[in-house]
């Protein structure tokens, strides 16, 4: 925890509101995102109970499963979820980015919001445990089954990328933007993290947070539910169906089952569009759209290639090439992505001020018209010193950025106790002497410089496929279909 979160969550046990920590939305919020909020059969973790999805506050629709235990009806309860999800996904391939003439790129990508990190999880095993289900041969299901695994596996593989926002646990996107007075745990709990943050009428944060730890009126957002409606519901109602005789009692056991469940994900429902409007209600930052668009890129190309056939197979485990490669990639997205947030946002921004890796302070000298000419060709390379109270631990040579001048690189030449000596390039104009109006910052002009956000990193050499060292377990064999992919395990 940094010290302006600590400070942001002192202050609002002393206000008792949820205090915020951005001045701006950090991740996208889609027109029209799919909510969906699972229940899974307690000590089964991909064992589906139930699930209320849909793309309007107004319009879930309820999925139950009479039987988790049933294998046939829990595929049943997959295809009736793939005819809704997949149906979303197809909306959004309909209509392709006209302001992208150079490349295709559909103009919507899919979004899915889920409660919580154990909703992300049951995304997860939900489509490892599809993706590789036949439609044919032992174990039969419906043709949409493992398309949808497939879908699943993609969405949760992305959620994993900084930035990325096609699968969000809304807790955590809540957390990333308001500090609480209680404890990150404890800010799991959708109704407790809403209770701080929006507090009912006469209410403090600390009050709505205990009234949401009561299961009757504020259930558990799922996966997992209440071991009390467990006992002394749930089992009963499950045990009623499993006992009727005949179809009309089976029909009335399970009416009974789906009211007793919806109990259950209503109110999590309606915490869920609660949420979507407080984030909406945020401006979002300069560079969100940046990185939906790559959300969007990446959605456009892996739909095409499953419309083609030529989409590469999900495997249950990466190699472990491909696990360090994955690894390196992330580690440099996470480093844009921090920068671009803090770029967007003068209080992320403060965190790199108190962390040394940025600065603000006035400009006491400036040489807006110095010309390089150690190089091949003369080049505009203005210097200004920057002083400030900041503690600047960057060495020199390291490169920066100004939030008032995105298209400006600024490197260091030289660090003093009170003085940043800096020497920029780029967004001045085309002429080699004389720099655009404005283009170069002048003496007395306060100033923030942090770290670059698109800065090239080089990715990180890895051997290939082929060449894994025997240490890693050699070259991984290529995988082959075949019947026991169908008798994967629900857990």
């Amino acid at each position: 925890m940094s010290i302006l979160t600590a400070l942001a969550r002192a202050e609002a046990v002393e206000s008792g509101r949820a205090q915020p920590l951005t001045t701006v939305r950090h991740t996208h919020i889609a027109a029209k995102p799919l909510v969906l909020v699972p229940l899974a059969l307690a000590g089964e973790a991909a064992a589906p109970l139930a699930a209320m999805v849909g793309t309007g506050r107004d319009g879930g629709e309820l999925l139950v499963v009479a039987n988790p235990r049933d294998r046939t009806q829990r595929f049943q309860f997959v295809a009736r979820l793939a005819k809704i999800m997949l149906s979303y996904i197809e909306t959004c391939s309909r209509t392709v980015d006209p302001e992208q003439p150079s490349k295709m790129r559909y103009a919507e990508a899919p979004q899915v919001l889920v409660p919580n990190r154990g909703g992300v999880e049951f995304v997860r095993l939900l489509g490892r445990s599809t993706r590789f289900r036949r439609a044919y041969g032992p174990h039969p299901v419906h043709r949409t089954v493992p398309l949808l695994g497939q879908w699943l596996t993609f969405l949760r593989e992305r959620a994993d990328h900084p930035g990325s926002a096609t699968l969000l646990a809304v807790t955590e996107v809540l957390g990333e933007h308001w500090a609480t007075g209680q404890s990150g745990l404890e800010d799991a709990n959708l109704a407790a993290l809403l209770g701080w943050i929006d507090p009912p009428a006469g209410l403090d944060g600390a009050a709505a947070a205990e009234l949401a730890e009561d299961p009757l009126r504020w259930p558990p957002a799922g996966p997992s539910t209440d071991p009390t409606f467990d006992n002394e519901v749930l089992a009963p109602a499950l045990a009623s169906y499993q006992r009727a005789a005949d179809p009309q009692a089976q029909s009335r056991a399970e009416t009974a089952l789906a009211a007793a469940v919806q109990e259950q994900v209503e109110p999590t429902w309606g915490l869920m569009w609660r949420a979507v409007d407080l984030l909406r209600a945020r401006p979002a930052g300069a560079s969100v759209e940046a990185r939906w668009a790559v959300d969007r890129d990446v959605f456009t190309v892996y739909h095409m290639s499953l419309a083609e056939g030529t989409a590469l197979p999900q495997p249950r485990r990466d190699s472990a090439v491909a696990a360090a490669g994955r690894l390196d990639r992330l580690e440099r997205e996470q480093a844009r992505y921090e920068a671009q947030r803090a770029l967007d946002d003068p209080l992320i921004m403060a965190e790199f001020r108190l962390a040394g890796e940025a600065f603000s302070g006035t400009v006491v000298s400036a040489s807006p018209n110095r010309v390089d000419t150690s190089g091949k060709k003369a080049a505009l390379r203005p210097h200004i010193t920057v002083q400030t109270d900041d503690p600047v631990r960057l060495e020199p040579g390291a490169l920066l950025v100004s939030p008032a001048r995105p298209g400006q690189q600024a490197m260091v030449v030289s660090v003093s106790s009170v003085d940043v000596v800096l020497e920029l390039s780029k967004g001045m104009g085309r002429s080699t002497k004389q720099p655009a109006p404005g283009s170069v910052p002048e003496v007395g002009e306060l100033v923030t410089y942090g770290p670059v956000s698109d800065a090239y990193q080089p990715p990180g050499r890895f051997p290939s496929r082929e060449d894994t060292p025997w240490t890693h377990g050699g070259p991984p064999p290529e995988y082959q279909p075949n019947d026991s992919d169908a008798a994967e395990d629900w857990s």
